[in-house]
């Protein structure tokens, strides 16, 4: 699937757009799970629709490094998809990275999830899994694993939702979720590196 004329320009913008935001502090929020608090849902019990339709139990990530990340394809932050799948690469077996494509801000996903694969695969040579379009806001039809990332009677401590498209979640190998890192926070910074590599 082709960039529309907008997306170009929302690609070529894309720096000038993650500096401002991280210059005035919009959508830059680094929250972190200081004391290590433990999840008494464990989010190994949920499973995720992919983008093909199959299931995935997270459960067969035990024991790695999980990113959960709202993405969208018509977005300012669109861009981020070169960092993600760089981060993705880079980090090998170490780290597992899934996209939530959702259209609940400005309505910046619109595609369905063949053309959303489509476009990511095609412009942003994306190869971490993609999940079934759906809701990450918190609404009676937010889906599972974000309930999970929002709710601090399920994962702990965290109630902060996505702020926007490209906010990441890092989950660690037993299952602890350790960080919120703002949209405007680049998945390379310095803070998300620092996340991946400290301790196990």
């Amino acid at each position: 699937m082709n960039m529309s004329g907008r997306q170009k320009v929302m690609k070529a913008i894309y720096p000038v757009v993650s500096s401002m935001g991280r210059l005035f502090g919009t959508n830059a929020d680094v929250i972190t799970n200081k004391v290590g608090i433990k999840a008494p849902q464990s989010i190994y019990s949920l499973n995720v629709v992919m983008n093909d339709g199959s299931t995935t139990s997270l459960a067969s990530f035990k024991g790695k490094k999980l990113m959960l990340v709202n993405t969208a394809s018509d977005c300012g932050y669109t861009g981020q998809f070169d960092g993600l799948q760089a981060l993705y690469e880079k980090m090998g077996d170490n780290l597992v990275i899934i996209g939530f494509p959702a259209n609940d801000f400005k309505e910046q996903e619109k595609g369905t999830d063949e053309e959303i694969g489509a476009f990511c695969r095609k412009n942003y040579g994306v190869s971490f899994p993609l999940a079934k379009k759906g809701v990450v806001i918190k609404n009676n039809e937010q889906q599972e694993i974000y309930q999970w990332l929002t709710q601090k009677e399920k994962n702990g401590w965290n109630t902060k939702a996505p702020s926007w498209n490209f906010s990441k979640y890092l989950v660690n190998e037993e299952g602890v979720l350790t960080n919120y890192f703002g949209p405007s926070i680049e998945p390379d910074s310095e803070s998300v590196l620092a996340a991946l590599n400290g301790g196990k």
